[in-house]
């Protein structure tokens, strides 16, 4: 049976909350004086990218901590990018217009399409990652700080290891590669797909 539009935007709905009501359980057991219903928030606005928080303190919070803020943004930009080119299409919506200018076997080939395009840009999405996480350490980050901030500056969530976020390094070299990677992070992906095809000029 397929699923119909109403069906599939409850599903998606109904995956964000579940995942984010897992997601709450580490910062309650790692014991930092979050309330449940802060520890939801807090789970919910990285999965979401939306990048609030209600966290204070985060230049003494734990490394785990730290690193799992930061995981959960990067989860949660690859998750919206494979729900836009992953499931939307198949319910004739968002991407489908893409699928069925280059295919008029689109009812035949949309899945695999769809699953061909989540890939590469799920692995472009990754490379990114390093790239960015290698520029902010040869600007000066440590290796922990890096990482963190190269999961949740291409995910344009901009959760941060310091209450100063990006401030608190005082580098103009960190500044620009944050700019640099938050407007790669910010372009639509498929513009990148066509890109890997061969439409250098898509842009």
């Amino acid at each position: 049976t397929e699923l119909n539009i109403r069906d599939a935007f409850l599903l998606t709905t109904a995956s964000w909350v579940v995942m984010a009501v897992f997601a709450a359980l580490p910062f309650i057991l790692a014991d930092i004086e979050l309330n449940y219903t802060d520890a939801f928030f807090e789970a919910m606005s990285g999965l979401t990218t939306t990048g609030s928080t209600v966290i204070s303190g985060l230049d003494r919070m734990p490394p785990g901590i730290l690193m799992w803020r930061a995981l959960l943004q990067w989860l949660g930009g690859i998750g919206i990018i494979v729900t836009a080119v992953a499931v939307l299409p198949m319910l004739q919506i968002g991407g489908m217009q893409l699928f069925r200018a280059e295919s008029s076997d689109a009812s035949e080939k949309l899945l695999p399409r769809a699953a061909q395009i989540a890939t590469v840009i799920g692995s472009l999405y990754m490379l990114l990652s390093v790239v960015c996480a290698l520029a902010y350490y040869l600007a000066g980050m440590t290796a922990f700080e890096a990482v963190a901030h190269a999961m949740t500056t291409i995910a344009t969530g901009g959760f941060s290891t310091s209450d100063s976020s990006i401030a608190y390094f005082d580098s103009a070299a960190i500044d620009t590669i944050a700019i640099i990677f938050m407007i790669i992070g910010s372009l639509p992906f498929l513009l990148y797909w066509r890109m890997v095809r061969g439409e250098p000029f898509c842009l």
